[in-house]
């Protein structure tokens, strides 16, 4: 009986191992063949807590996130406007930066405001100026003002619509008539000033008609304080919800063919803005993340701007991209969000940046930015889960796949794989079957990446993909390139796995500090090396884990 079990069980294993052995995977890179310019769609951050941009970890922050990318990197934030004390809490900030006095006429205070926006300048990085919520002193019925988290904070009074239209017109000329003295009139001419924040859903806590409303006001407000100001909305919620589709179609006819309530004149809008989602779940005990969520409200969105001639060209920001909705809510809350301290949550940004620009392609819209809302919280554990880039100082996993999108350059080319899971396929049905082993490339001035990725929406094991990638068209006269290989997986730039060996220590000593440190930047797969170049060809061979991310980066 011994001996027959045992080999029941060797079958067993064997036949699970077969399951989860993988085609070896053929990646072809074309150099000679750009299929479109590579926008810095990766250089856009938010985070609800305004207040945390000044405090230990965030100031730290905002300076790495400088250094990740040789463009500017543009920071959006929630409560730029909403009374308070200026202490963070979960979901929430203040600035104060609006009260009345006894007589009732409007006192301005830009203390709070001022040191966020001196610590952008300070970093380096350029402010997408959200103009919302409703100051207590201005808003409708605001009474209670602020509901605290776990409650949900979207439903007190900072998200009601004003008493006077006209006093929130000139509370948005004031505020950005005080950046522009403050800043400069060149320097706040390159930042984006949104409207609001998800007007479609309680965010807002009046009708359609009195956003648009609202955003002319605020926008006839920005413009006359800084008349070359660039301006746009309405940051509403994921178009693959049909309510958000119709909200989003309900602004863009307002644009088109409406007058402002503000001046009687056209309704400016010089970029459009809204939100795409994943959506994941556990699945018996696994993580299953839900890409084609994100890619659906995406493609949806596209379609319906391109519909608007007058839009097509338009810049579209999508100021929330991400792979779920609730940032603040860590895995203590929702375990499903663990998914955010590991590999899981970088493959997912990179099959999703891909996918982006081939619907962008596919629509011939103008994307220019897919806004990771995630940033940091200050006095939390170390790895609780929060969508964020760092905990505590140190870099997580998916700060990496941020700087490896910053290593790439010049314009996007064609690549092919035996591998992939093809756009039309995930907005069908998600990547639930086949592993999606897949890249994304680049060519530059005399230098060309290569960002590849085995990813599936099952957080499971699976054996190594083996990949070759033959990179063509390598510039005449090229013998040898050198190669960087950088690696995002459980033993390269992740610091969580490092935390993890230590015994997921709570106080760190400063030698286990340091070594996290180090753990969180981004690491080289290997020492650089030299490659012939055959016939202007390339090959690069890798073992691939599953949820692993690649990045070869050529130069000559």
């Amino acid at each position: 009986m011994t001996t027959v079990r045992g080999a029941l069980l060797a079958v067993l294993v064997g036949v699970t191992l077969q399951g989860l052995a993988q085609t070896p995977v053929a990646i072809d890179v074309d150099l000679e063949t750009p299929v479109g310019s590579y926008k810095p769609i990766y250089s856009w951050f938010g985070y609800d807590e305004a207040n945390y941009t000044t405090m230990k970890y965030g100031r730290q922050l905002l300076g790495e996130l400088h250094d990740l990318s040789p463009v500017p990197v543009y920071i959006r934030a929630h409560h730029l406007l909403t009374s308070g004390d200026g202490v963070a809490e979960l979901k929430w900030s203040s600035t104060n930066v609006h009260t009345v006095d006894a007589q009732g006429k409007p006192v301005y205070d830009f203390k709070l405001l001022d040191g966020i926006f001196d610590a952008y300048k300070a970093a380096g990085v350029r402010p997408m100026v959200e103009l919302g919520f409703m100051p207590r002193d201005l808003a409708v019925n605001p009474e209670p003002y602020q509901v605290h988290y776990p409650g949900n904070t979207i439903l007190g009074g900072s998200n009601n619509p004003p008493k006077d239209y006209a006093v929130w017109g000139e509370l948005v000329r004031r505020v950005t008539e005080h950046l522009v003295e403050r800043y400069g009139k060149a320097e706040t001419s390159t930042w984006y000033f949104e409207v609001w924040n998800e007007p479609n859903i309680p965010y807002w806590h009046g009708t359609p008609e009195e956003y648009y409303k609202l955003y002319d006001y605020a926008v006839a407000g920005v413009r006359a304080a800084l008349p070359g100001a660039i301006v746009g909305g309405p940051a509403s919620t994921g178009p693959g919800w049909d309510k958000a589709a119709v909200f989003l179609d309900g602004f863009l006819k307002h644009v088109d063919t409406g007058r402002s309530a503000a001046t009687g004149k056209a309704v400016p809008l010089d970029f459009i803005s809204f939100h795409v989602k994943g959506q994941p779940k556990v699945v018996g005990t696994h993580v299953q993340m839900g890409l084609d969520k994100e890619m659906i409200d995406a493609d949806r969105g596209f379609a319906l701007v391109a519909q608007y001639p007058k839009f097509k060209g338009l810049p579209i920001i999508l100021s929330e991209a991400d792979p779920e909705g609730c940032a603040a809510c860590s895995s203590k809350v929702n375990p499903s969000n663990n998914y955010r301290n590991g590999t899981m949550y970088p493959v997912y940004t990179a099959a999703a940046m891909k996918g982006l620009f081939e619907l962008q392609d596919r629509h011939q819209v103008n994307l220019i930015s897919m806004l990771s809302w995630s940033f940091e919280f200050e006095g939390k554990d170390y790895f609780e889960g929060f969508r964020s880039l760092a905990t505590n100082g140190i870099d997580k996993p998916v700060m990496n796949v941020f700087r490896m999108a910053g290593l790439m350059s010049g314009d996007r080319v064609k690549t092919t794989s035996t591998g992939q899971v093809g756009i039309g396929e995930i907005l069908k049905a998600g990547v639930r079957e086949n592993a999606d082993v897949d890249a994304l490339a680049t060519k530059g001035a005399r230098e060309a990446a290569v960002m590849v990725w085995n990813y599936h929406d099952d957080d499971l094991p699976a054996a190594d993909a083996a990949v070759q990638v033959r990179i063509g068209g390598v510039p005449a006269g090229v013998q040898r390139v050198l190669l960087e290989h950088y690696r995002i997986d459980a033993e390269h730039s992740n610091a969580y796995t490092a935390w993890k060996a230590m015994g997921s220590p709570q106080s760190p000593t400063p030698e286990q500090y340091a070594r996290l440190k180090a753990a969180g930047q981004l690491q080289l797969l290997g020492s650089p090396e030299w490659l012939e170049v055959k016939d202007g060809v390339v090959q690069v061979g890798m073992e691939l884990p599953r949820q692993a991310t690649s990045l070869l980066r050529l130069s000559w």
